[in-house]
């Protein structure tokens, strides 16, 4: 038989990144956490836990973390099938609360996944989301880790133990003021200019700038570049003049119709596919929150095509 306060433990320590952090987290002390982490990695024969700023959890962690997570969906959905065992009212007040969670990239965290996100919470009263925001070229790794247990990717090949839904395509625009464009482009959108505009990117796993480049100009070039890691903030530097970005389709348009921001090439459009992944025989909790994504994908002023 599991401990599963052992195993409540080992999900706290990996989800808040220490043993402090997991002690505050599930009130008790810090001695009582790494005592309970030492008796389960005791019990299964080997570490579960890679110690370290932050503690990250091994294989055998990871698979440890996935159980209890669905067990505590489980056990949800057994509370909303027989209330005596302790589900609170139709508000959520008094009940035991699930995490469900899930990466997303920060683009459709911006635009159409918070109309997901909102209509699951009003759903689900007795569930809270943990959103992790990572770049949808890397989302998945999170999946494989064990870090959450659903994401939005750019990977179409399921992750081991996952399906994978395709939601549609996020468009996205190399965007600019008019006034960058008359002073850095006007020989032009080539080689040679772009090696000296300053561009937007977003973080160090932001590749969209360099294959927008890449297919303009059919090789890579480096680009002057600001570091910029907010998704409006895009808009609003490109907007400034601050230098030129792939801004997605939906966030561009208003400035776009009023001319605030130009297309440096007219029709060139970058499409990048993203796909809702979650694990195989999901809880019904999943279930849920995938027709809030597909619905959400699916339509509304930021609805992916």
């Amino acid at each position: 038989m599991l401990d599963y306060a052992a195993l409540n433990a080992l999900a706290a320590v990996v989800r808040e990144g220490s043993f402090e952090r997991a002690a505050r987290a599930l009130n008790v002390t810090p001695s009582a956490v790494s005592q309970r982490v030492k008796l389960l990695e005791e019990r299964t024969g080997g570490a579960l836990l890679v110690r370290g700023q932050p503690c990250v959890a091994t294989e055998a962690g990871q698979q440890l973390c996935r159980h209890i997570e669905r067990v505590g969906m489980l056990e949800h959905e057994l509370r909303e099938a027989l209330p005596a065992l302790g589900m609170g009212g139709g508000n959520g007040e008094g009940a035991e609360r699930v995490t469900v969670r899930v990466a997303v990239n920060a683009d459709s965290l911006a635009t159409w996944f918070m109309a997901a996100a909102a209509a699951f919470a009003k759903q689900e009263a007795s569930a809270l989301l943990d959103l992790t925001v990572d770049d949808q070229d890397h989302t998945a790794e999170r999946l494989r880790s064990g870090a959450v247990l659903a994401a939005v990717t750019a990977l179409a090949q399921p992750v081991a133990g996952c399906n994978s839904e395709a939601l549609g395509a996020m468009h996205y625009v190399a965007a600019a003021s008019p006034e960058f464009v008359e002073r850095y482009f006007a020989r032009g959108v080539g080689a040679r200019t772009l090696a000296h505009a300053p561009s937007l990117v977003f973080d160090r796993k932001d590749r969209l700038q360099a294959r927008w480049v890449r297919r303009i100009c059919h090789r890579s070039i480096e680009t002057p570049r600001h570091w910029l890691p907010s998704a409006q903030g895009f808009v609003e530097a490109a907007r400034a003049g601050m230098g030129w970005g792939m801004l997605p389709a939906s966030m561009a348009a208003d400035a776009m119709r009023t001319g605030a921001l130009v297309e440096l090439v007219p029709g060139s459009v970058l499409q990048v596919p993203l796909y809702w992944q979650q694990a195989r025989a999901a809880p019904q909790l999943l279930e849920r929150l995938k027709a809030a994504v597909r619905a959400a994908a699916g339509s509304g002023a930021h609805a992916l095509r």
